[in-house]
């Protein structure tokens, strides 16, 4: 017996989200040597090397495979999202995949890179007039009869934590031949929530982590998420928007999981821009904001180690490259006017 159309559509729309997966390989860990640092090992997972270039790549293909097999994309479906910028690169990349129309509703202010990548793929850009994004892409969506993605509901519900390819189940088999197989930590930022849901479960879940692996989680200026995880709050509310793009939230975001983190780090901004220049300058290449929060975190907890005389591994994300970031990150008279004490910014990276 045929198919009905629309199944074959969705047969089709799956094979090929599942063959753009085969065609891609794992991203490598990156191991991370920093001098005054003896007996913590270091490692930095390449989430950039995604095809579309970030972390947001994992969550953007789990969206869409939830979305397809929850009935709520078909054929012709203009796809919806609200977002700063890496998750809609990365939804652009597999709307364009399945030839489906793709509208990305953004704050003020994103990065130019960021929006011209989105148009590369063939998405449009919505610039929100407020910060609300959540409201105007829904909007968008109720317009053009479309389906609202919303990373940050269904982030931590789309990925299979229990390891059906994702990022907890690849840190712990690529770090199986390590001298500290077991991180003591692992380090993420957190915008949906999504990526933090994913290990924190995952860690509880595998029986060769449980009571060892720990999950930290690095939060920027202007974010609500370390005081919701300190006092279990969740109607918090901010008016500033992160600098840090992609981490960071002024709300409490659904799928935000407190009880699944072992601990939140609070970290500057001119800190974590400090950090990912740092960092671009020992591995010969650019990163972005993002990952210089978490290398913030990372050294924290790296000296709290060493203080008490542990031995052990830490494992964090390069979450995007820089490219994306040339007239902020990389700019230095961007840094300047910005932070008026960046000369001091890179006190806590001395003597690395």
């Amino acid at each position: 017996m045929n198919q009905p159309p629309c199944r074959e559509w969705l047969r089709w729309a799956i094979d090929a989200i599942e063959g753009d997966h085969s065609r891609s390989a794992d991203t490598h860990l990156v191991r991370v040597d920093l001098a005054g640092l003896d007996g913590v090992d270091i490692y930095f997972k390449d989430e950039s090397t995604h095809p579309s270039g970030s972390l947001k790549h994992r969550l953007a293909r789990s969206l869409f495979l939830y979305g397809l097999c929850n009935g709520w994309i078909g054929k012709g479906t203009t796809i919806v999202e609200a977002s700063s910028g890496s998750t809609a690169i990365s939804e652009a990349y597999f709307a364009r995949l399945l030839r489906l129309p793709f509208v990305a509703v953004v704050p003020p202010g994103t990065a130019q890179a960021k929006l011209a990548e989105i148009e590369r793929l063939g998405g449009r850009c919505h610039i929100a007039d407020s910060a609300d994004i959540y409201t105007t892409a829904q909007q968008v969506a109720r317009e053009t009869g479309g389906r609202y993605m919303d990373q940050f509901t269904f982030a931590e519900r789309a990925t299979d934590w229990r390891g059906n390819n994702n990022i907890a189940e690849s840190i712990f088999a690529q770090m199986m031949l390590e001298p500290h197989p077991v991180p003591h930590w692992i380090v993420v930022g957190a915008g949906t929530g999504g990526t933090s849901a994913t290990i924190g479960r995952y860690v509880r879940y595998r029986p060769h982590s449980i009571g060892c692996a720990r999950m930290a989680v690095v939060d920027p200026e202007g974010s609500v998420f370390a005081e919701s995880w300190r006092t279990g709050r969740r109607d918090l509310v901010s008016d500033q928007r992160s600098r840090i793009e992609g981490i960071g939230r002024p709300r409490v975001e659904p799928s935000f999981q407190r009880e699944v983190i072992d601990r939140m780090i609070e970290v500057p901004d001119a800190q974590s821009f400090a950090a990912a220049r740092f960092l671009s300058d020992r591995l010969g290449r650019r990163v972005g904001p993002s990952t210089g929060t978490n290398l913030i975190g990372v050294l924290q907890l790296a000296r709290e180690m060493i203080a008490i005389g542990e031995q052990g591994s830490i494992v964090s994300l390069i979450c995007d490259g820089g490219d994306r970031y040339a007239d902020t990150l990389f700019d230095d008279a961007w840094l300047r006017q910005t932070f008026a004490d960046w000369d001091a910014a890179g006190d806590v990276l001395a003597g690395l």
